[in-house]
């Protein structure tokens, strides 16, 4: 599914405090009182937060998109808002207009969840289910067989070719937590307890894989992973960006991906990259065509520097240490 978005801008109203004329004191208990009795009588007033600032892109079919930026830079509000879990309220404003393969969020409506899933920064199960018992329920709260939509599509071959077909693809439907299992390298795990902070089951890495599982059955055409290597080692990082980019691949999957420090293997997985800074987009496209654009702008990546590092560094403080003179002749 290809996902389209133009002139996308979020801003939001927040109520604050006037506290300019509240000095800095000993943090004793006369003082907090006084400081928590200031609070109450302050001036409030109220100031727009501009999050996304109109931004256009492309998500392809079957492709592995990076999204990069510093903390506060709308990374995570995009993924919301193009997974349609962005929280509505009276005091936020959404302008711009997305489509996926042509139909807008508002025909869509109550079935984009259906067809894009969200993967959250923190992992959220039943501790006391095992692996397999927490992919087998997710299976069957998505319907647990095939559906009437993917079966009418088998109908391209004969009689005999379409049963056969039919038959197959029931059979997978309702094995498809075996599957799952199997892709993500689960086996080893599938009969241990998820956990939690509380209670001790499978690693972190393979918590996260579990959650990646969950949120691939009912056809799932588009997958949002939001900073999924927090609490993760590079080596688990690896091994799920790696499988998430086998199934863009094999069923022509769109997977979005944002990170906060990829290291360069992580880096080298992905087909195009996406930089955010303060809600602007700085560059969107091929991976292999970032440093070259920059480049044109006159900021060199040095050789000692991973991309990803070098790419988050533009449009900070430390963007000045990679600029070079510009050739004469050379138009921006």
């Amino acid at each position: 599914m290809e996902v389209r978005f133009k002139d996308v801008s979020i801003s939001a109203d927040i109520v604050v405090k006037d506290a300019s004329d509240l000095e800095v004191q000993l943090p004793t208990l006369p003082n907090e009182m006084m400081k928590t009795l200031h609070g109450l009588v302050a001036k409030k007033h109220t100031v727009t937060k501009r999050i996304l600032r109109g931004i256009s892109g492309v998500l392809k079919s079957g492709t592995v998109t990076l999204v990069l930026g510093q903390p506060g830079s709308g990374k995570s509000s995009l993924m919301k808002l193009l997974s349609g879990r962005f929280p509505k309220d009276k005091s936020v404003s959404i302008e711009g207009e997305v489509a996926y393969n042509g139909t807008s969020t508002e025909e869509l409506h109550n079935r984009l969840p259906q067809l894009v899933s969200y993967v959250p920064q923190r992992d959220k199960h039943y501790p006391e289910l095992t692996v397999k018992e927490t992919l087998e329920f997710a299976h069957a709260a998505c319907g647990g067989e095939l559906s009437e939509r993917d079966a009418s599509h088998l109908v391209n071959g004969t009689l005999d070719e379409n049963a056969e077909a039919l038959k197959a693809a029931q059979a997978l439907a309702k094995h498809y937590p075996d599957v799952v299992i199997q892709q993500l390298g689960l086996e080893n795990c599938q009969n241990t307890i998820v956990g939690d902070a509380m209670l001790r089951g499978v690693s972190g890495g393979e918590r996260k894989r579990v959650t990646t599982g969950e949120l691939s059955f009912g056809n799932k055409y588009v997958m949002m992973m939001d900073e999924i290597s927090t609490g993760l080692d590079s080596a688990a990082t690896f091994d799920i960006i790696t499988t998430q980019r086998s199934l863009a691949k094999k069923f022509h999957k769109t997977v979005v991906i944002s990170l906060l420090q990829p290291s360069p293997e992580v880096f080298a997985l992905f087909d195009d990259v996406m930089i955010l800074n303060g809600g602007h987009l700085m560059y969107h496209g091929p991976c292999k065509e970032a440093l070259g654009y920059f480049e044109t702008l006159g900021f060199k990546c040095p050789p000692s520097r991973d991309v990803a590092d070098f790419l988050l560094d533009i449009g900070t403080n430390k963007q000045y240490q990679y600029e070079v003179k510009l050739e004469r002749g050379v138009k921006l």
